[in-house]
């Protein structure tokens, strides 16, 4: 298959336990095998200043009201945008990215009532305009999602709030994909069913 000229911006989002990070790996050795170029990265995160704020964000001995934490979040989007996401882009990359900005959207908008308008305006800044091409949403059943993420290890600060959180967070989802053409709702099943759901979106886009 030819190389795309232009890079491609492909999100991920999901609550917790959804699956993402094994999908993005299947999606990217798939890709890979097919001759494209592959960058594989994650918000918070991605880079050496993301990985510090990650790191506060997700410890759970930090404590932060939530205006603080949603600017944390796009602290890291930024320097991503910056150090990664453009440069990669203009070098004709396809980019997996585990969360963007709708993640901010569901659980500090949704999840933890921060203003929404507030969101957009300071998020036109962090990503510069910035916006994917393509997103799957990973929809799981909220305990079922919790369960998974328990059993991978100790729950991070996030994974640690209450179930009434972790539903206003998925209904947040639920409405950012009504309303977002880009959004593709995959739900929760056998990984390669799944994984064969989204190399059907990506086939149609290539």
């Amino acid at each position: 298959m030819a190389r795309r000229r232009r890079g491609l911006f492909v999100t991920f989002e999901g609550t917790e336990g959804s699956g993402k990070t094994t999908q993005i790996k299947l999606l990217a050795a798939s890709l890979r095998k097919r001759g494209f170029k592959v960058l594989v990265t994650r918000e918070p995160g991605g880079t050496v200043i993301g990985k510090r704020i990650r790191g506060m964000l997700l410890g759970t001995r930090s404590v932060m009201c939530s205006e603080t934490e949603t600017l944390l979040y796009m602290a890291s989007r930024a320097e991503l945008v910056d150090q990664v996401l453009l440069p990669a882009l203009k070098k004709g990359s396809m980019i997996l990215c585990d969360r963007w900005i709708d993640a901010t959207r569901a659980y500090q908008g949704s999840g933890l009532g921060v203003s929404r308008a507030w969101i957009e305006s300071v998020g036109r800044g962090a990503t510069r305009g910035l916006e994917p091409d393509l997103t799957f949403f990973l929809d799981v059943p909220v305990r079922q999602g919790l369960e998974r993420a328990k059993r991978r290890g100790k729950l991070d600060r996030v994974e640690q709030r209450q179930l009434a959180f972790h539903r206003r967070v998925r209904r947040g989802y639920l409405e950012l994909a009504r309303n977002y053409k880009r959004f593709h709702k995959i739900s929760a099943g056998a990984v390669g069913p799944m994984h064969e759901a989204i190399l059907g979106v990506i086939d149609r886009v290539l």
